[in-house]
């Protein structure tokens, strides 16, 4: 299954200042590039923290390294959208600096940035359950399994063969990207969790 990846979606046009940046200069640029926060800099191009507009409130004449959170959260370009929306939420953060291999910024990816992937429409996610989760990676043929989803919030309907195909199930379809949640309404012709990966692996399923 294909994901989209953070440097897909990243600017990499990044606003951003030094530790020793004014207080003042900090919010001009804010205002200047209609942005609400921007990451702070040291001389090797690595992110010490993050400023943000709310940070500059009430705080009189200071630099960029007194006013911003730190130390900085920041993602790979490599990982995925999924993995950097969880990590958002987790760090109660609304952006994230992209850097390199050797920690250095190489772009920023926002929240918004990230719903442009959420948003897809829900024939698009079910799509994606029958194809690439059933079809292609269970080898499920998808009549077995009934698919709605509303409002990203994905319901299965169906019998499957083994027990320990339902989690699996479950799990992958909830790793799509755009899938809010995922209702399990499915049971099993034979149950094989208490089997072990190798009696599971050799037929372990009454015929």
């Amino acid at each position: 299954m294909r994901h989209a990846k953070v440097g897909f979606l990243m600017t990499d046009e990044v606003v951003s200042v030094v530790g020793r940046t004014s207080s003042a200069v900090v919010g001009a640029l804010l205002v200047a590039h209609d942005i609400s926060g921007m990451p702070v800099m040291d001389d090797d191009d690595h992110v010490l923290g993050v400023v943000s507009r709310t940070d500059l409130t009430g705080r009189g004449e200071s630099t960029a390294e007194e006013l911003m959170s730190a130390p900085a959260v920041t993602v790979r370009a490599e990982r995925t959208v999924t993995e950097a929306a969880r990590l958002m939420t987790r760090r109660g953060v609304e952006r994230l600096p992209v850097v390199d291999e050797e920690d250095r910024l190489v772009g920023i990816v926002t929240r918004r940035d990230l719903l442009r992937v959420f948003l897809r429409p829900d024939h698009e996610i079910r799509r994606c359950v029958i194809d690439d989760v059933l079809a292609e990676t269970m080898g499920i043929d998808s009549e077995a399994v009934g698919v709605r989803v509303r409002d990203g919030v994905v319901t299965l309907d169906g019998r499957l063969a083994r027990s320990s195909q339902i989690r699996l199930v479950v799990r992958l379809a909830r790793e799509l990207d755009g899938v809010v949640a995922v209702t399990g309404r499915l049971t099993a012709r034979f149950d094989d969790v208490h089997l072990s990966p190798a009696d599971r692996s050799t037929g372990g399923v009454p015929g």
